[in-house]
């Protein structure tokens, strides 16, 4: 149960209110960004709460279980606000969110409503639906390890130990030609192997996806010409001499880590944990019985 501030109280009381919603959302790059449903702009807390984006929610749905509480937000494709770019970046997954309830005629008596994060972002072609989730949905993350055969580290990380700035891992070039639309042919990356990059990120340097990353599908080499596929089409399309950085893949399988990057002391799984074929495997005479898989 809240405790409503006493100015704010004796305001409710009075029977007549002046109240508006406010939304505070902080993304993790670190930007702050208020919405209202007031026609007027609102100032508290250091941050500019703006009519201009047509945001608009929907009622606040609460239990008293451990479920996740929700609520769904509403707002027009700006370009100075929530830009569709930014929704394909991912720029604003998991950004924190604060509802504020507030008298518009004294922003001093508000209270915050509610806490949370943005969960799955829909898009339309002129406005985009926006779900928010209560502090409970960090209650169904995983947290801790996971008993597999695969590295369970992110290739570069500080568990992982290895250094992607490292020349035999990083690599660059420019687009020479385009490949349907998330893949490309360059002549930068002639110097490595075969698959060097596959499963690896390549981090645009020019052109309209300048700043962003994506992930690498497949590495192909034939000749002095390696095809890049990308795993998903960029914000933007490709263009021909559009620049990138890419740094090696890894399948996160032990081999890997032992042959490709020398890094087995650091190696995140369990290559040796028995597989489904234990259950089904039996005693052969003359075989290796070694426990290994068939």
């Amino acid at each position: 149960m809240k405790t409503l501030p006493a100015t704010l109280q004796t305001h409710l009381d009075s029977g007549t209110t002046t109240l508006a919603w406010c939304w505070r959302l902080t993304r993790n790059d670190g930007q702050v960004f208020g919405f209202t449903d007031h026609d007027l702009p609102l100032t508290f807390l250091g941050t500019t709460f703006t009519p201009e984006s047509g945001f608009a929610a929907s009622e606040i749905r609460a239990g008293s279980d451990l479920a996740v509480d929700s609520q769904d937000a509403v707002g027009v494709l700006t370009a100075t606000t929530i830009t569709e770019t930014d929704i394909l970046d991912g720029r604003w997954d998991n950004a924190a969110v604060e509802i504020w309830r507030v008298n518009w005629q004294d922003v001093s008596q508000r209270i915050m409503m509610r806490r949370g994060a943005i969960g799955q972002v829909r898009r339309g072609r002129l406005h985009f639906v926006a779900e928010m989730r209560s502090l409970a949905h960090v209650l169904g993350q995983t947290v801790g390890r996971t008993f597999q055969a695969g590295c369970d580290a992110a290739l570069g990380d500080i568990r992982c130990g290895v250094n992607l700035e490292d020349p035999a891992f990083k690599g660059g070039g420019t687009v020479a030609t385009v490949v349907g639309d998330r893949g490309f042919t360059t002549t930068g990356l002639s110097g490595f192997v075969n698959g060097w990059f596959s499963l690896g990120i390549i981090n645009w340097t020019s052109g309209a996806n300048a700043g962003r990353s994506a992930e690498v599908l497949t590495h192909a080499l034939a000749g002095a010409i390696a095809t890049v596929s990308l795993l998903e089409q960029p914000v933007h399309p490709i263009l021909v001499t559009d620049a990138f950085s890419i740094t090696a893949g890894c399948d996160k399988t032990f081999e890997t880590c032992t042959a490709k990057f020398i890094n087995a002391v650091n190696f995140r799984g369990f290559p040796h944990i028995p597989g489904q074929d234990t259950i089904i495997r039996y005693a052969a005479k003359g075989g290796t019985n070694s426990g290994a898989v068939l």
